[in-house]
């Protein structure tokens, strides 16, 4: 459904793509979100398994700032994660602000069991738009992305 707002026709436009985007990615998440619930994940807590899984231990802010989620986000999505004792923080000897987070052996177990039907999921999610629909849309929402990091607001 187009927007109904009678501005500009550069906000009409703008408005239009940010609803369809809004939705399209809602949508997805909503999918994502139910497939992830069998396995008792939320998106935040496989993000954090996922990212561990690749990038290796990080600080837990670091950790945040990746992942675009709030400090009280985080430390709540870890305190989850940890119970089910899928990662552990160690705290600095010398700093004790400083928290690493990392994947136990059950974490690394249980994430490389899940991940690969993840990925499987959201290529058929995406199987709606040829390869090179894919690589644009990637190559639009990057773009989109950084240049929204820039403008004031």
């Amino acid at each position: 459904m187009p927007t109904h707002y009678q501005g500009t026709q550069r906000e009409r436009l703008a408005l239009n793509a940010y609803i369809k985007l809004t939705r399209a990615s809602e949508t997805i998440a909503a999918r994502l979100a139910g497939a992830l619930a069998r396995h008792g994940l939320t998106i935040g807590q496989l993000g954090v398994l996922e990212a561990l899984l690749h990038l290796g231990p990080m600080c837990q802010n670091e950790l945040g700032r990746k992942l675009l989620r709030s400090g009280g986000n985080v430390t709540t999505v870890l305190d989850n994660l940890e119970r089910r004792a899928l990662v552990r923080r160690r705290r600095g000897p010398e700093d004790r602000r400083f928290v690493t987070v990392e994947l136990t052996a059950e974490g690394r177990r249980f994430i490389k069991g899940v991940f690969p039907g993840h990925a499987a999921d959201i290529a058929r999610l995406f199987s709606a738009l040829t390869a090179a629909e894919q690589g644009e849309l990637a190559r639009l929402c990057g773009k989109l992305g950084t240049e929204a990091r820039s403008v004031e607001l």
